[in-house]
């Protein structure tokens, strides 16, 4: 048996998410595991590193599978993507460490926000960005966003219904780049997320912007840990999973991944 490492980009707009849902929801583990299956014939159980959430998107989802195959790297590789949906692709795929387990084996992810800030829609960018014309201070923004850092405990920025053991993550960066009038990312990287984490963070930000908080109201926020004080939920579809880091992060960090969005 073979341990196969894969690098995965998908548009998250027609998925329910990237976890196998009951009965005919479609998802991106689901395709992957029906595009093995034609492929080799075979039931494989494909683990991501990150549970992206319904209509989020990933520039490099990593994700490994058990399966035995007479075909080498680039024969499985072309082989799946010839049989996987248009939204849908394995970037890379190659030999892993038998041991090698795409979630419980990553150290940090990077989530990249996206917005669109031009007084005119985009209509190349509305499946990938959210829309906000109204002028937003991005220093506050940034001075907001420095006040996330750290080991923390984030239950304020947590959707309701979760039923993780602890809300304590450690968030190492947060950089808001690009000037108002265009686009503005906004990227959170961490060694694991809870449910809906960074979209109400990245809420919470657009407030501070628009002056309904100031950026010190994190502080309070954050020990408050109630999520109804904190900014509203934005859209799925300005969020991507940007990477994912194997190696030298904490190791006390290991599978702390509720899905993410």
């Amino acid at each position: 048996m073979t341990n196969w490492k894969l690098i995965l980009e998908y548009d998250g707009s027609d998925f329910a998410g990237w976890q196998r849902q009951p009965g005919a929801r479609r998802t991106v583990q689901g395709a992957l595991e029906e595009a093995f299956a034609r492929v080799s014939g075979d039931a494989v159980a494909v683990h991501g590193a990150g549970r992206t959430d319904a209509g989020v998107h990933a520039e490099a989802q990593v994700a490994n599978a058990q399966l035995a195959t007479r075909l080498d790297a680039p024969a499985l590789h072309a082989a799946l993507n010839a049989v996987l949906p248009r939204d849908v692709a394995v970037r890379e795929l190659a030999v892993a460490p038998a041991g090698f387990h795409a979630r419980r084996d990553a150290r940090s992810k990077r989530y990249v926000y996206r917005l669109w800030t031009a007084p005119v829609r985009s209509p190349l960018r509305d499946r990938r960005s959210l829309w906000v014309r109204r002028p937003h201070d991005l220093t506050a923004m940034r001075e907001a966003a420095s006040l996330l850092v750290g080991r923390r405990d984030f239950a304020t920025f947590q959707a309701a219904g979760s039923s993780v053991r602890s809300t304590v993550r450690w968030l190492e960066r947060v950089e808001i780049e690009g000037s108002w009038g265009g686009a503005v990312e906004i990227a959170f990287e961490a060694d694991g997320f809870l449910r809906h984490m960074v979209r109400n963070m990245v809420g919470t930000l657009l407030e501070v912007g628009r002056r309904r908080r100031t950026p010190r109201s994190i502080v309070a926020l954050l020990a408050g840990r109630d999520r109804t004080c904190a900014g509203p939920t934005v859209p799925a579809r300005g969020l991507t999973l940007a990477s994912v880091r194997y190696g030298d992060f904490p190791a006390e960090s290991e599978g702390l991944d509720e899905i993410a969005g």
